[in-house]
């Protein structure tokens, strides 16, 4: 009961509730606990809440009728997912699992959409969550349908890096460890294609990889190549055979 508590006032979502709006959420707010690479829901499952992470990290995927697994987002702690329950109460369309061993506060639809009329700041916040996701979607789609994958690759990178790098003058650890199979998933190549693209980047010194961590050496020269700016090459290194067999 008090953990509930105490998470809904550290959530940036719910931190300027009065004491009354808060004890009416947590009275009616789950608290759950997921084992890493357990399924939270599953398309079809009833589309009734929405949930926060308070621990951990979540993936929201979808699988292709040939089993091909796509990721569509990572969910850091603080963040509200399974949002499009708000707009209405129709059956999920995508997979949500945890990466990590996670703990999830879960506010019923209901709920959400009474805050949402007693709070307009409330109902901006979501809106504006909202558009920022299909934004990132429709991005996704873009780059798969026009751009090589060097160039879906770099614009991936800077996307990790807005949303999960750790940033210390130019450069930038990425908090997410990601298997190849995982960045083709994001990105809509192969694994194979992965391993490739990497080892030039690498080469090129624009990043580096140790064990299934990446590190952004360049932040300034990757953001230019993200908006399709032009970049004066360095001196290139032949792509070492290490690189290429290195798993993350």
């Amino acid at each position: 009961m008090e953990r509930r508590l105490w998470f809904l006032k550290g959530c940036d979502l719910f931190e300027n509730l009065t004491p009354e709006q808060s004890q009416r959420l947590e009275r009616h707010a789950l608290f759950c606990t997921f084992k890493r690479n357990s399924l939270i829901y599953s398309p079809n499952d009833d589309g009734q809440s929405v949930m926060v992470l308070v621990k951990g990290r979540v993936k929201i995927k979808d699988i292709t009728p040939d089993g091909k697994e796509t990721i569509l987002a990572f969910i850091e702690e603080g963040e509200m997912f399974g949002e499009l329950a708000i707009l209405d109460a129709e059956p999920r369309q995508d997979y949500a699992e945890t990466v990590l061993d996670s703990e999830i506060v879960v506010v019923p639809r209901e709920n959400m959409l009474w805050l949402m009329r007693a709070k307009p700041d409330v109902s901006l916040f979501i809106a504006k969550l909202i558009g920022w996701r299909r934004r990132r979607i429709e991005n996704r789609l873009r780059n798969v349908l026009f751009l090589p994958s060097r160039d879906r690759m770099i614009r991936l990178l800077h996307e990790l890096m807005e949303a999960h790098g750790d940033r210390q003058g130019n450069q930038c650890e990425l908090r997410l460890a990601l298997s190849h199979q995982e960045l083709a998933s994001l990105i809509g190549v192969t694994r194979e294609t992965v391993t490739t693209t990497l080892g030039h980047l690498q080469a090129e010194r624009l990043i580096k990889i140790k064990r299934r961590r990446i590190a952004i050496v360049d932040c300034a020269a990757l953001e230019k190549l993200a908006h399709g700016d032009v970049v004066p090459e360095k001196n290139k290194e032949t792509v070492p055979r290490k690189a290429k067999k290195e798993g993350l």
